[in-house]
């Protein structure tokens, strides 16, 4: 399988109208019992956050509890996409609790941009909170339990393949080699062995780090300081078509649930 090799200087890939997919997401979390929280962020701008219960009958006490994001970049469509492949699917562990956000960068898509309408990074704002988005998400979010493993879903438009972040400081058994046995049959890994400077092994980075010591947080180091201690960065690679970016994904959030209550 072979790259587009159509990003140049950034994505210049498919694009997806943000709407018609939050409405097809919204329209299979409630035929499957979802509830959906709209979160206001400006008078004409919501986030959307679903969440699932563990299934009755197949509940451990206490359930497991597992977090999936994604579209913080409005130029990364697959997983957007790839979250609404799996509401539809609806072939989630009866045995865990899910809370998802499946678009938390709203403006940014029309735009095809990285950045929001108002030029922010948004993956770079967890520490000073200066966007109205991230502000509204941080604010729900510390409302809620804490989860046992966290999934930021992304894409990388300069990626020869499919590589993941893994934030594991306790140790725990990873996840990160049968999400990569999992997406390798759908979609090229990273060979790379450094990736966006940091060494990579196998497609997988475990970056040594304390996000204190971080003058910028995304996401996941937000979560890992404030509600988890177990955190997946998935990046699709952008140079390949969107279906595969996509199933790539979507391979590789199922593998890790899987994975998960193999270990649990």
């Amino acid at each position: 399988m072979k790259r587009l090799n159509r990003n140049h200087g950034g994505y210049h890939g498919e694009t997806i109208d943000i709407a018609t997919v939050l409405n097809a997401c919204a329209a299979a979390a409630r035929k499957f019992r979802w509830s959906i929280k709209k979160i206001p962020v400006a008078p004409n701008s919501n986030l959307l956050a679903f969440r699932r219960g563990a299934s009755q009958g197949s509940v451990r006490l206490p359930a497991l509890r597992a977090y999936l994001s994604t579209g913080i970049h409005g130029d990364e469509p697959a997983g957007p996409l790839a979250l609404q492949r799996l509401f539809e699917a609806n072939a989630w562990p009866g045995e865990l609790e899910l809370c998802a956000f499946p678009c938390l960068n709203p403006t940014g898509f029309p735009l095809n941009h990285r950045e929001n309408a108002a030029g922010l990074d948004l993956n770079r704002d967890y520490r000073h909170l200066q966007s109205a988005e991230i502000r509204a998400h941080v604010a729900w979010v510390e409302r809620q339990p804490a989860f046992d493993v966290t999934f930021c879903l992304h894409e990388d438009w300069e990626a020869h393949g499919f590589y993941l972040y893994e934030l594991n400081p306790e140790g725990r058994p990873s996840l990160a080699p049968p999400i990569i046995e999992a997406v390798s049959g759908v979609c090229p890994v990273e060979p790379s062995e450094a990736i966006e400077g940091r060494a990579a092994y196998g497609g997988i980075i475990r970056p040594n780090l304390d996000p204190r010591t971080r003058p910028q947080w995304p996401e996941a180091f937000w979560l890992l300081q404030n509600k988890t201690r177990f955190s997946y960065t998935l990046e699709a690679p952008s140079d390949f078509p969107l279906e595969v970016r996509v199933n790539a994904l979507v391979a590789a959030v199922n593998a890790a649930l899987q994975a998960l209550l193999e270990q649990n």
